[in-house]
């Protein structure tokens, strides 16, 4: 039965174009080409970036921050209460107001304490500012790496600047040792990310992280074994362009570098568009789509291919709409946070809001920055 399955999975028609087989693509003459078996060693590999990665925070990020003066806030953590603990733990993290009742009479606290409680518990699920400065701290650094590592792999390919020498002998296209190691490592970072998102910061874009985590593993393992390398190192050096500039004006975000933050981003967001939504959709999804028909009929590996490429694209296209709302808040002066962000709940005294007249959503952004949130002490 498995072997059946392995077998189906496995067939030429699926993956290549008619004629041709998985012996036109087995090493010879001094030719090596892409297999399937040289994917099992992303995984160890993800292990790896994942221990250095604790090493990089811990011995490089956290000195830098300490540098940069970023500090842990001090939170008010909420006292133990079993009934209120369980309701947040079962049905939710903000109660509505006949549930603040019921908690009120069941744990025999006032409203107000019971509000109170639910704020500083859910201050303390949030990530701390130095959590995310280590993060986008060791983000920022693999993607400036593979940005600049990405450009001498392909620099000098032909392809570079001819994209119809993409598909020249496709899929007869042997590979070279520096595309066989920015697969690799590029595959491995990106399952680093699948296995630690539960623990990393976690953004309102949080499902669109898994999706585009998930789509970008099955697209750079297909077009690796179905002898898309060429394009696929086109895409993986477009994508790298643009995320270290993210991670970079994170970084000055939470060092409190405003100035630096806004002008990083605003790079940033230039450079994203330009990338993800001209040059990516008019130049390479045309190259994939067009070119490969002049010289095989459609076959599935076709179809699947620019399919996960479709995906990526309407992630692209909604993060796209979330920066340029941002900017234009930013460029018509309204205070706004990281639209993906989850902002921390301050406590204006013990006595709380109320003498602000109400919850802190009530009250304005203090130092409030469009994309990152520059009110870094208070709500980032």
């Amino acid at each position: 039965m498995l072997q059946t399955l392995y077998d189906y999975f496995w067939w030429e028609r699926l993956w290549l174009p008619v004629n041709l087989t998985w012996a036109d693509l087995e090493d010879r003459d001094g030719r090596v080409y892409a297999k399937a078996s040289d994917l099992y060693i992303t995984l160890p590999l993800a292990l790896l970036f994942l221990i250095v990665r604790y090493f990089f925070e811990l011995y490089v990020a956290t000195p830098l921050a300490a540098l940069l003066n970023i500090k842990e806030k001090t939170r008010l953590r909420a006292p133990p209460n079993a009934t209120l603990e369980h309701f947040y733990l079962t049905s939710g993290k903000q109660p509505k107001q006949a549930e603040v009742e019921l908690l009120s009479r069941q744990s025999g606290l006032s409203g107000r304490q019971v509000e109170r409680w639910f704020r500083r518990r859910r201050n303390q699920d949030r990530p701390s500012l130095l959590k995310k400065f280590r993060e986008a701290s060791w983000r920022f650094t693999f993607y400036l790496i593979a940005s600049i590592a990405g450009m001498a792999v392909i620099v000098d390919k032909p392809w570079f600047y001819d994209m119809k020498k993409v598909w020249e002998g496709y899929p007869i296209q042997s590979t070279v040792p520096s595309q066989y190691w920015y697969y690799m490592v590029e595959l491995s970072f990106y399952w680093s990310l699948l296995f630690s998102i539960a623990s990393d910061v976690k953004r309102k874009d949080f499902k669109e992280q898994i999706i585009h985590h998930v789509a970008t593993i099955i697209l750079i393992s297909f077009s690796w074994f179905a002898n898309y390398i060429r394009a696929g190192t086109l895409i993986m050096a477009l994508h790298d362009s643009s995320d270290y500039l993210l991670e970079s004006a994170k970084m000055f975000n939470y060092a409190g570098w405003k100035n630096t933050c806004n002008n990083t981003f605003i790079i940033f967001a230039i450079v994203f568009i330009i990338t993800r939504l001209v040059i990516l959709p008019f130049w390479i999804l045309h190259c994939t789509l067009v070119y490969p028909l002049e010289l095989y009929p459609a076959f599935f590996g076709y179809y699947f291919f620019n399919s996960m490429m479709g995906v990526l694209q309407l992630l692209h296209i909604f993060w796209a709409y979330l920066i340029l709302r941002m900017a234009h808040k930013f460029i018509t002066g309204k205070l706004v946070e990281d639209e993906r962000s989850d902002r921390e709940e301050t406590e204006s005294s013990e006595g709380e809001e109320a003498a602000a007249g109400g919850g802190a959503k009530s009250r304005p952004l203090a130092n409030g920055h469009p994309i990152l949130n520059n009110n870094h002490r208070k709500n980032d």
